[in-house]
């Protein structure tokens, strides 16, 4: 199991947020110090957000996320605003390993079949973000069915994994909801990399038994409920 400690952008600033609100925003400082930090604590993946980009304002914080792109050297998942074949391509060939496409995929489910035919599925992730069962877009603010059917769809599809975002705990720190990401990987054959409430190592072990293909830490890392060494450790 691969662990993505987040590094979600809002305005510039590196910053957590609970359930995808704009008012619950707790900021960071550097979005490139906070991805440095991890990096040096052992970090070998990243996953950034352009939560601009999800909120609508898709050329918002490019220029942070370029210099966070050409800066590291660890194994990188973007998303956040990825609207088109042409906006993933443009991070693709600069030199990100993995997209994340998510509203773009529930509006043409075949943008993941294009864009894994032209780069290769292991670097497209297609993004599963639950509210009450239902997968959400538009930066979590509509529905729009059933995410287990979502999954298999994207699968189908040709995506080469899943991130699956349990939005009713996204940022609470409070622990993750086993039932739904059961449900999802399930559902699936291919990798299902997982957010939303991990806040403890006994929420890592129900992952790795639920054999999750990832997991993004973000909240409980940044406010030091969680040790990125201990966890790293407790994974091995």
């Amino acid at each position: 199991m691969k662990i993505f400690p987040a590094v979600d952008i809002l305005e510039g600033r590196c910053v957590q947020l609970v359930g995808g609100k704009r008012e619950t925003e707790k900021a960071y400082g550097s979005p490139l110090a906070s991805a440095i930090r991890w990096i040096d604590e052992g970090a070998t993946a990243l996953h950034i957000i352009n939560l601009d980009g999800a909120f609508g304002h898709a050329q918002a914080n490019v220029d942070v996320m370029y210099d966070l792109v050409r800066s590291t050297d660890v194994f990188i998942q973007l998303g956040g605003g990825i609207r088109s074949e042409s906006d993933a391509a443009g991070w693709l060939n600069l030199g990100v390993d993995r997209v994340i496409i998510g509203t773009a995929a529930t509006e043409d489910p075949g943008i993941i079949r294009r864009l894994s035919e032209e780069f290769g599925s292991d670097r497209i992730m297609a993004g599963v973000d639950a509210r009450g069962g239902e997968i959400a877009t538009h930066g979590w603010e509509k529905t729009a069915g059933d995410v287990s059917v979502w999954a298999t769809r994207f699968e189908e599809e040709g995506a080469g994994s899943l991130l699956f975002t349990n939005v009713d705990v996204e940022g609470l720190c409070a622990g993750i909801a086993r039932e739904p990401i059961e449900r999802v990987i399930g559902s699936v054959k291919i990798p299902v990399v997982v957010s939303g409430g991990v806040s403890t190592l006994t929420d890592l072990r129900i992952l790795l038994e639920l054999r999750a293909g990832g997991a993004v830490l973000g909240s409980a890392l940044y406010q030091g409920l969680i040790s990125l060494p201990d966890i790293l450790k407790e994974i091995q």
